[in-house]
Formats: structure tokens, C-alpha cells, sequence
């Protein structure tokens, strides 16, 4: 063995061990089950605001969903467009006056354009908010299926911690039908990334300094002590924001054990790359490094293991390219079990590849953030500054 191929070994093998370290690590922050929320003789009365843009994959299934939610208190969902020339508008019409007539106090809203500085979803929550009337306030992003607990889950978390000021459930991607290439990627960077690494960040706390709100329950008194959803204006990603103000106030923001799935269906490439950059971006706006920097050395780690597998094969020491080789196939490997462990679905053979190539979509996706500091997001686009904060002309419409 050359001094070359002993040395390709000896770091693939290290890499190989990391890699395994790690997915243990990861796989036990996903152990733990959701609790049982205890019987109590009433329950605080929750309003839910749903913010809608647009029809998402499996819309009318995501509403029904949301309309069957088994709250034991009073409940109030209140839906919220931008005007009714949405595509979801009809829908959410009729889901309101269907659930009315069944007894379910809900109301439709039209948000209209939103002013300078703000982005569409949080007006859209804004006004919902001005019109909520119960003692605890949901934000639901339109594109999941709450499960029929998960409100329940969220309240009584906030009601065991006092000193609570927020409650948001772990995602997990979901498909109702086969799944594309950009399906698994996506799935596979939920799953497989940003859902074990959230758990794990808790440190067996249960609390963050951030928040993921697809599904989201703040106090009424956390809302009062940082000044409103205003205090997220001219922020892109409000669910962040608001978590940082939050814990700023000296309260707590809970993550539950209770998943919630995220709808994907029919994602093509080109689409799921937009979703990542637009994610990285996101992650500027209130992810704090204690979280990102064990993700980047994960990635760091699947590099080395590529260049030291490129560095045998060049070097033309066949014998050394197999322990840089068998980390490789464990880090793909970990990510497809950690996104099966998450509750994603089985990942078509197919596209396994999507697995391999999905750390240097991230290195080139957020290479691209740096020279590029505009997204698109739901008929939007936004310019940026640092730190995920609007610049410029701070949103206008997409051309058809």
C-alpha cells in the first residue's frame, strides 16, 4: 500500500466514523414520542389563522384537515387572502360557509396588497390577528395537514410551562403520491437535515431561541410583550423573527413531539433548488449559529470525503478510494434513514442520486446567495439585505 492510499484510507475511514457519529446523534433526537395531553376540566378557547396564497398540492384536504381539528376548547379559524382573485379564493369560500353551517365559527378575510416592508404572509397573519378573538393565537401555513391532536398538543404545552411565550410542532414532508426528484429533496432537507437538527438543538430542553411556524400557538401576553407581529415588519421570515423576539422578552419558545406534515406532490428540479436558496436565505433571519454550524460541518464532512476519494483516483491508488467510498455511501445512507426515521416516505430508487448530490446543491445554492439577494415566494419578490431583511423595493408582484 502506497503512502498515498494508506493515507486516502485512514481519512475515509475517519470520515466513515464521523458520519456514523453523527447519524447517532441525530437519530436519538428523533426518539422521542409525543405525549399524551392529559384531560383537564376546560381549555382556553384558540383562534387559528391560516394565511393562503395560492392552491397548494392537496389544498382541500389540507383545509378539511384544519376544520377537523379535535380542540376541546372553543375554537375560531379564520382564513386569510390576499383579495378574491386568488386561485384558492372559490375553495376557501366554500370550505367557510360549508364549516359554518356545521356549527364551526370561521370567518373568511381578504387581506388586500401589503404596505412597503411587509411581506405578504405576515400582513395576511396581521389582519387575521386583528380579527382573533381567542385567548391563545395559531398561525398555520396553508401547505400542511395538522393531524387532528396537534392543537391540542400545542396548547397544553404552553399550558405546563408558564414561562412559555410560544408553542410550534416539528415538520415532516409528506407526498399523497409517487415522488419526484425535487419531492425527495425536499423531503430529504426536511426530514433528513433541518427536522433531526432542531430536535437535537433543544439539548432535552424542549425549547429554541428560534421558531419553524408552519404551525405556530402564541399567549396573548407573549403577543403584548413584543409589541405585536409588528415587531417582525421588514423581516422575510417572520416565524424566526418572531421566535427571536420572544426568547428577547424572556420567554420560551416549545417545540412538541407531535409532527406536522407538509404536503409536497409534483416538485420538479428546478423548483426544489429555488426552495432550497430560498431557505438558506430564510436561515439568515434569526437561525443562530449553534444551530447552522453543525449542518455546514456535516456538509464539510461529505466534501472532504468526496475530494479524498478524487485525490486517490487521481493519485491512481485504487485500494485507498474504498474508505473514502464507504463514507460517502453512509452519509447517503444516514440521510435516507434519518428521513425514514422522521416519518418521510419510502425514497424511490430512482433517485438515490438526489441523496448523493444534495450537499453540493447546497454549497452551490449558497454560493448563489451571495451574489443574488432576491427571492421569489409565493407571487412575490423580495430584495434583501443582510440578515434576511427587506431592502430595496421591498416586495412587488411576479409577472405571470
Amino acid at each position: 500500500m502506497t503512502a498515498l492510499s494508506l493515507a486516502c484510507t485512514v481519512l475515509g475511514g475517519t470520515l466513515a466514523a464521523i458520519v456514523l457519529r453523527s447519524h447517532r446523534a441525530l437519530a436519538r433526537a428523533l426518539e422521542s414520542p409525543a405525549p399524551v395531553a392529559p384531560p383537564r376540566p376546560s381549555w382556553a378557547s384558540l383562534t387559528i389563522v391560516r394565511p393562503i396564497k395560492g392552491l397548494d398540492v392537496g389544498a382541500v384536504w389540507n383545509l378539511e384537515a384544519l376544520y377537523t381539528a379535535d380542540y376541546p376548547g372553543e375554537l375560531e379559524i379564520l382564513l386569510v387572502l390576499d383579495d378574491a382573485r386568488d386561485a384558492a379564493f372559490p375553495l376557501a369560500r366554500e370550505m367557510v360557509a360549508l364549516h359554518r353551517e356545521r356549527g364551526i365559527r370561521t370567518e373568511l378575510f381578504l387581506a388586500g396588497a401589503p404596505p412597503p416592508g411587509r411581506t405578504g404572509k405576515l400582513h395576511a397573519m396581521m389582519v387575521g390577528l386583528s380579527h382573533a378573538r381567542g385567548d391563545f393565537v395559531a398561525f398555520n401555513d396553508s401547505d400542511t395537514r395538522p393531524p387532528r391532536d396537534l392543537w391540542r398538543h400545542l396548547v397544553d404545552a404552553l399550558l405546563q410551562h408558564p414561562g412559555a411565550g410560544s408553542a410550534f410542532a416539528p415538520v415532516v414532508a409528506v407526498s399523497d403520491r409517487q415522488m419526484s426528484a425535487g419531492d425527495v429533496g425536499y423531503a430529504l432537507l426536511l426530514n433528513g437535515w433541518y427536522g433531526p437538527a432542531a430536535l437535537m438543538a433543544e439539548k432535552g430542553t424542549g425549547a429554541l431561541p428560534f421558531i419553524m411556524g408552519q404551525a405556530m400557538v402564541f399567549t396573548r401576553d407573549a403577543l403584548e410583550a413584543i409589541g405585536g407581529l409588528a415587531c417582525a415588519d421588514g423581516h422575510l421570515v417572520d416565524d424566526l423573527w418572531l421566535g427571536r423576539c420572544v426568547a428577547r422578552a424572556g420567554l420560551l419558545n416549545l417545540q412538541i413531539r407531535t409532527p406536522l406534515p407538509v404536503i409536497v406532490g409534483g416538485m420538479r428540479l428546478f423548483e426544489f433548488a429555488a426552495t432550497f436558496r430560498r431557505w438558506l436565505l430564510f436561515s439568515e433571519g434569526g437561525l443562530p449559529a449553534a444551530f447552522l454550524r453543525p449542518q455546514w460541518w456535516r456538509g464539510a464532512t461529505y466534501a472532504a470525503a468526496l475530494a479524498t476519494a478524487a485525490v486517490s483516483l487521481l493519485g491512481g491508488t485504487a485500494l485507498g478510494t474504498m474508505a473514502p467510498l464507504f463514507a460517502l455511501a453512509a452519509f447517503v445512507w444516514s440521510e435516507v434513514e434519518l428521513h425514514r426515521l422522521r416519518g418521510g416516505g419510502p425514497v424511490p430508487l430512482r433517485h438515490l442520486w438526489v441523496a448523493a448530490v444534495l450537499p453540493l446543491t447546497g454549497m452551490v445554492v449558497s454560493l448563489s446567495t451571495l451574489f443574488a439577494r432576491h427571492v421569489d415566494w409565493r407571487g412575490r419578490r423580495y430584495s434583501l439585505g443582510r440578515d434576511a431583511v427587506l431592502a430595496g423595493p421591498r416586495h412587488r408582484p411576479l409577472r405571470a
